[in-house]
């Protein structure tokens, strides 16, 4: 038979599978919708209303815009020092204006795409202009984005696409760019310039007050002890990020369900859990453990 004279499994037929499979892990570029919302984010009140005003405002006040003849930013990028809630502001800005959201890994992007960076940076613009009005999030973007020249050949292409993508932005406006790093001087100034992500939000370490509404977000609904005054310790936690503040929250209260586990069996250490207190020593002692790291 004609058919099956010559069964050999060439190229051209692992480029046809090739072209029809999606690979699985491109799966994972879905759009969600965050339930979190700026609520959750404790501080950060500049940097909140620069989001609302970038990405919020252009939806809502679209007749402002158009009679104003003012173009939104088409990007923005948040860039400060490692914790202090850039991620987490990025989700909370897309569960605040009910749009779906697109995360992207940097470093995933250059480790498990090898050779195909640049065709992923295009799939997640696809997914995300099928799923619009929606947010893309590129997460430490300057392991995506080095400065030409300075980079890998990999990252080269990868900026190129991006540009590519982002320059395109104008026919979708119900699709917006944000990126984040601890690295701003590490990017490749042609993405921060105009058009593109031309929206700079400094995202710094937490000042007393802030220190203190982060610290409110994360004990509510705990069963704080009365010595535990949160606007005295706010102050004395100078240098703590908004994850240095969560896992110590975290630790303290892990500290308070130790003691009453250590002392009773599991029946009646849950028939006690109405009495568990977090106390000012359990924080005192989360944060010994954490500053002699």
């Amino acid at each position: 038979r004609e058919w099956n004279r010559d069964p050999t499994v060439r190229k051209r037929h692992f480029d046809a599978a090739l072209a029809s499979v999606e690979p699985s892990a491109m799966r994972e570029y879905v759009a969600e919708s965050p339930t979190t919302d700026f609520s959750d984010v404790g501080g950060l009140d500049e940097a909140k209303q620069t989001l609302r005003e970038s990405v919020e405002w252009p939806l809502t006040y679209d007749r402002l815009f158009e009679e104003t003849n003012t173009d939104p930013p088409s990007g923005v990028l948040l860039y400060g020092p490692p914790g202090t809630g850039k991620t987490l502001l990025a989700r909370a800005l897309a569960g605040e204006t009910d749009v779906n959201f697109v995360r992207v890994d940097g470093p995933e992007i250059i480790d498990r795409y090898v050779g195909e960076s640049e065709k992923a940076i295009r799939e997640v613009f696809e997914r995300a202009r099928q799923s619009a009005p929606s947010i893309v999030f590129f997460d430490e973007l300057d392991a995506i984005a080095a400065s030409r020249g300075d980079g890998h050949e990999v990252t080269e292409r990868v900026v190129s696409q991006l540009l590519t993508e982002l320059d395109g932005m104008r026919e979708n406006p119900n699709l917006v760019v944000l990126a984040a790093t601890n690295r701003k001087d590490r990017i490749d100034p042609a993405l921060l310039r105009p058009g593109r992500l031309d929206t700079h939000v400094f995202v710094g370490e937490p000042d007393p007050n802030a220190r203190e509404k982060i610290l409110e977000v994360h004990t509510q609904g705990k069963p704080l002890a009365d010595d535990v005054d949160i606007v005295e310790l706010a102050a004395e936690l100078e240098g703590y990020t908004g994850a240095d503040l969560e896992a110590l929250v975290r630790d303290a209260s892990m500290r308070a369900i130790r003691e009453v586990a250590a002392e009773s069996d599991p029946e009646t250490a849950n028939e006690r859990a109405d009495e568990v207190r977090i106390e000012r020593r359990h924080f005192e002692a989360a944060r010994e453990s954490t500053d002699g790291l």
